[in-house]
């Protein structure tokens, strides 16, 4: 599940850096890649498989450390989802996207 949910935040990473590319040089093809929905959806799913993989390692191996990290990044996450579209929401988004997926990586590793 943490690899799966790392795999996620690579993808999250990617989007956001293609849609301040795309946006950048293409207004038409940037529209639909910056629609909230697109955003809204990602970070459900984030949360959903961050409950998942985090709650079942504070599960099996009982630290709550990883989780705690976890629950940073997508409170960034979700912090940035109110900023206007602009280069603070992609900036604050990498971030989020990147303490989330070290919160995994954390957990995948208390788990060895």
């Amino acid at each position: 599940m943490d690899r799966m949910a790392m795999g996620l935040s690579g993808l999250c990473l990617a989007h956001c850096v293609a849609s301040a590319v795309f946006v950048a040089f293409l207004a038409s093809a940037g529209g639909i890649l910056v629609d909230h929905r697109i955003h809204e959806t990602g970070l459900l799913l984030a949360i959903a498989l961050g409950a998942v993989a985090l709650g079942r390692g504070i599960w099996s191996h009982g630290f709550m450390m990883p989780s705690a990290v976890g629950a940073l990044g997508l409170g960034v996450m979700a912090g940035a989802l109110t900023m206007p579209h602009d280069s603070a929401e992609v900036v604050f988004t990498i971030v989020g996207v990147l303490i989330v997926a070290l919160g995994h990586d954390l957990n995948r590793r208390a788990e060895i």
